[in-house]
Formats: C-alpha cells, structure tokens, sequence
C-alpha cells in the first residue's frame, strides 16, 4: 500500500501536475483501490471542516499584509536604508540582502514574497558594484526562507492546525532560531569574502548623517512587527487577531507615508485572492488526501514501520531529517507539511519530542526544501528576477546556505531551549 502510493505520487510529480491536483487524484486513487466504502463522499465535508477552521482566516491577513508592504514601496525604503548601514562588512550588500529579508519576514508569513520583493530591489545591485553574481542571488534565495520562520509565518499556522498546537507558542519559538539562521547566513558570506575578496565586489561608503537620515525607514517594520507579535505575546489577541491587526498597522504606516491609493488596494487584493486560492486548494486536497490515507489503514502501517524498527530517539530524529531533506527535493514544501506532518508528529510527540520545538525544526527542514533542486521554489523566484543566464547559478549559490540551515538543525537538535526558552518564559 505505501508503496502504491509512493510510486503514484511519483508519476504525478513526474508530470508537472499542480500540487493540489495531484494530492487530491492520490486520494481518489487510493480511495478507489484499498476502500470498500465510496471515500469520495467525504469531499465536501473534508472541503468545508478544513476551510471552517477559524485559525486559517489569518492567512489571507498575512498574506494582504505582505501584499501592502510590497506595493507600497516601504520594502524598498526599508532596503535602501540598511544599505547605508551594512557596507563596512566583507560581503557588503549581501549582508543587506539577508538583513532586509530578516526585517520583511518579520511583517510577512511568505518565503516566496520574502525573496521576491527583496530579490525585486536588489537585484540591479550585482553588476553596479561587482559581487559575485552566484553568491549574491544564493543569499536572496536563501534569505527569503526566513518568511516562514521568523513570525508570523503561514507554515506555522499550518502546522498548529495539523497538530492542534499553539500558534502563539510556535511564533515565539521562532524568533530565536529565526535569528541565529540570519547570522549564520551572514556568517556564511562573512567567510566566503574573506577567503575569496573579490566575491564581496566593490566598498560603498556612507557617512552617519546619511546612515541617522535612514533610521525612520527602518522604523515601519518594526511597528508592525510589534503590532503582530506583541499583540499576541501580551495576551491582547490571538494569532488571527494580531494578523488583523497588522494589516490595520501596516494600512496605516502606508497612508502616514502618503502611498495608500485605490490601485495599491487593488493590486495588493488581487495578489492575495491568487495567493489564498493557491494555498487553500493544496489545504484542501491534502486533508482529502490524509482522510483516505487513514481510512484505508495506511497511517497504522506507516506507524507499525517505524515502531518496529526499534530506533532511539535520536536515530528517528536523523531518519526523520534525512527523509525531509530528501523530500524536499521533489515536493513543493506546503504540500508536503500537511501530507506527512499527521503522520510524523504523533510519531515524534510519542518518542519524547516537544511538539512546539518539532514545529520549529519543521519550518526549518522546509526552508532548506525551499533552496534544493529540482522543486525548490525560492530558486525559481530569483530566476525569475533575474531574467538572465541559468538557474544552475542560483542553485550553485545558494548550495552553501543550505549546509548552514543543517548546521542550525544540528545546533537546534543539541540546544533546544533555543526554541523553547521564549514560549517557556512567557507561559511563566
């Protein structure tokens, strides 16, 4: 039976079929071939008790709030001004790139509209001052995965929802970690440049007066960013709530710097209609998909394969890394968080893991999915930007950072207060 369905999926993905299409015909045809019950019946239950859920309404909110800052111009602002702040480190700009996607993660849940809207405005920077075109479009892509790791991050809305664990503890746990990954990023460039000098291009230069002039376009970010996460942390609203309100913050800073029109409104709504429908659809044909998987009795023979094999705890957790990072090179990562996340979590749970802290390692282990061939799609998006040469130089850049985000599973694994010492301090 496991089988069987590896090897469908296989063919589908073999078939550039679109993720949720392709979830949902693996459900049809499990369903069609171990039940004896029309499983199919449940589609529109399924449909309607996964769109019911009131935890995913913040979706749309994170999405339209990415959206605003993105149409607005505030990312580019924001760019601009680390840009007079970061020039003094080998590597320059590219520690402005990894700076800034860690500033618009922390207002955006999107990876991919973490990478495209920096990857937007610092694009035209490469030939201008000479870096090397391979590590500064790997620091774009690698940098953009931030988005679904530090909060508000929809991944992590997704996995509280699987696994019926707390949002706000999960935002909370990422901060740390989400920090520790952006300067490990930038340590990765740091040596990179002193080894290599003429990858790190030219010096800029920038006096105080310039660098004090910026300071207020550093400032929206981090509004937002206290309306959001601080919201939730002082206890005033609820993951879905401190979404609302940043949109509320983030539609306010806009309007403060004159840049709220009808057209920005429009676009920004259009952007989040396709965005919402996209992940939606996967939702939804991914928990048809997990319902006949478990009807059919293939979970029970997933969880009797593991508990037979006798590992220890730590074995599972390399076996379980290794699995991901493996998957990840084929499957688009929201698909498969909700395909194997309610099978492996009770797994881990069961062997003593802290959910809270596996949600974290989650995140993590789809941001490296995020820059690893064939599928991962933050490589796709700066290609995209690019619009030039071949994506073999985005893969080849940002193949160092996806051995940094397994140096940070390795200190994740060894150190786990570092995920769950914030959610522990505020529960306190």
């Amino acid at each position: 039976m496991v089988w069987t369905a590896l090897a469908i999926l296989i063919v589908l993905l073999a078939l550039a079929i679109p993720v949720s299409a392709g979830l949902g015909f693996l459900g049809l045809a499990l369903s069609q071939i171990y039940s004896k019950l029309p499983l199919t019946l449940a589609i529109g239950e399924v449909s309607w008790a996964t769109s019911n859920n009131f935890l995913l309404v913040a979706i749309p909110f994170f999405v339209l709030l990415g959206e605003v800052l993105l149409r607005s111009g505030m990312a580019e602002r924001m760019y601009n001004a680390l840009v007079l702040w970061m020039p003094w480190l080998p590597g320059g700009l590219m520690h402005s790139n990894i700076a800034a996607c860690a500033m618009f993660a922390a207002t955006s849940g999107s990876s991919v509209a973490t990478a495209a809207t920096i990857g937007t405005v610092a694009m035209g920077e490469i030939d201008k001052h000479g870096y090397s075109e391979r590590l500064f479009l790997g620091t774009i892509a690698a940098g953009g995965t931030l988005g679904i790791l530090i909060p508000p991050s929809i991944n992590m809305i997704v996995y509280g929802v699987l696994t019926d664990s707390s949002i706000p503890k999960l935002y909370l746990a990422g901060i740390v970690p989400g920090l520790i990954l952006a300067g490990l990023f930038s340590l990765t460039v740091l040596v990179f440049c002193i080894a290599r000098p003429e990858l790190g291009g030219k010096r800029t230069t920038a006096t105080w007066d310039q660098r004090l002039r910026a300071l207020p376009d550093l400032i929206p970010p981090l509004v937002i960013f206290l309306a959001v996460i601080g919201s939730i942390y002082a206890g005033w609203a609820t993951a879905t709530e401190s979404a609302a309100l940043g949109v509320i913050a983030a539609l306010g800073v806009v309007a403060w710097n004159r840049r709220l029109t009808v057209r920005m409104l429009l676009h920004a709504f259009e952007g989040t209609m396709r965005t919402t429908a996209m992940i939606m659809a996967i939702l939804i044909a991914a928990y048809f998909l997990n319902f006949v998987i478990t009807s059919i009795g293939l979970t029970g023979q997933v969880n009797r394969f593991i508990t037979d094999l006798g590992l220890t705890s730590t074995q599972l957790l390399v076996a379980v890394v290794i699995f991901y990072l493996i998957l990840g090179c084929f499957m688009e990562t929201l698909s498969m968080m909700v395909a194997t996340v309610p099978i492996i979590a009770p797994i881990m749970v069961k062997a003593g893991f802290d959910p809270i802290w596996f949600g974290v390692l989650i995140v993590i282990l789809m941001e490296t999915a995020m820059i690893t061939p064939p599928v991962g799609i933050n490589l796709y998006v700066v290609q995209g930007l690019r619009k030039r040469g071949k994506i073999d130089d985005v893969i080849i850049g940002a193949s160092p950072f996806v051995v940094t985000m397994i140096v940070m599973i390795v200190i994740l694994s060894i150190w786990p207060m570092l995920a769950l010492w914030l959610p522990q301090t505020a529960a306190n």
